[in-house]
């Protein structure tokens, strides 16, 4: 069974529908012992940084998420939700992160070296590339996802990127490390391919968070 945490800032209804497609059973809560229960959790997220923090801290969720980590459970972070998995952010200024990956969430400048302006956010779709290996890409082909996003990751640690996209520099749009992964892009949004790495987390979290 697959915990979506609901704490208020999340898109709920598509990542929802898109369990339901894959014929896996889920439940949506707020209360951290239900939550505890899950096989795996998914963290949505829309919106600020700061501002879910701040839900996440206000609710006990934060403490109830890295202890479920700890232990050894899966746990998937969409979109903002792949963001709070670092230490920080500069969004609405300094914001400390769940701090389960080590790097930092940073604007998208806006303006190349050679000072030329591209459109923040980067929005649309957007070709992957994998570069390191990890089973939520399990027999998973490179393809296109959808992004909408004005802030990316700046991994403290390149090995926790699994794939990645190029908007004027280097997206990380997969990553993980041991339990924990995150997407920066809409899985749910993104055709075969995004429904593909639901469907791994999903079996990830039915063997008991084993990464083989």
């Amino acid at each position: 069974m697959i915990g979506i945490i609901d704490y208020g800032m999340g898109n709920l209804f598509s990542v929802s529908k898109a369990l339901e497609r894959l014929e896996v059973p889920y439940f949506l809560s707020e209360d951290q012992e239900e939550l505890k229960k899950a096989d795996g959790l998914i963290l949505p997220g829309v919106g600020s940084f700061k501002d879910a923090m701040d839900r996440l801290n206000a609710t006990g969720l934060t403490g109830m998420i890295q202890e479920y980590t700890a232990a050894g459970k899966p746990l998937a972070g969409i979109c903002l939700g792949m963001q709070l998995l670092f230490e920080s952010s500069e969004e609405n200024g300094y914001s400390e992160g769940l701090k389960l990956l080590p790097g930092k969430v940073v604007r998208f400048p806006g303006e190349d070296e050679q000072r030329e302006k591209y459109k923040v956010p980067h929005m649309g779709w957007n070709r992957l590339e994998f570069i390191n290996s990890s089973p939520i890409l399990k027999n998973v082909e490179e393809g296109y996802v959808y992004f909408v996003h004005s802030y990316y990751a700046e991994p403290g640690d390149h090995d926790v990127v699994l794939a990645r996209s190029f908007y004027d520099r280097e997206v990380p749009a997969v990553v993980g490390r041991d339990n924990v992964f995150g997407m920066q892009f809409h899985p749910e949004k993104s055709s075969s391919l995004g429904m593909e790495l639901l469907r791994n987390f999903t079996t990830i979290a039915s063997k008991g968070g084993e990464s083989q």
